[in-house]
């Protein structure tokens, strides 16, 4: 059962960063910066990209969990 878990909350925190860390390259690749002082356009749409991808990543690794799971079953 706890391995079970810590290969729950590993996949989801691998997933999560690895889609932010995409999503934040893809607002530097179109010069987005996420750091810039003030709310500007291109700071918020890089905040956008970053948690979209996040979240993307999330649910991508808890389908890739779930498709483990049901092989095993």
């Amino acid at each position: 059962m706890t391995n079970k878990l810590l290969l729950e909350g590993l996949s989801d925190a691998v997933g999560f960063v690895g889609g932010a860390l995409a999503g934040y390259w893809a607002g530097h690749l179109l010069g987005w910066d996420l750091f810039a002082e003030g709310y500007g356009n291109a700071s918020i749409g890089a905040i956008l990209l970053v948690g979209l991808g996040g979240g993307l990543g999330l649910q991508l690794a808890r389908r890739w969990l779930r498709s483990r799971k049901d092989k095993e079953s």
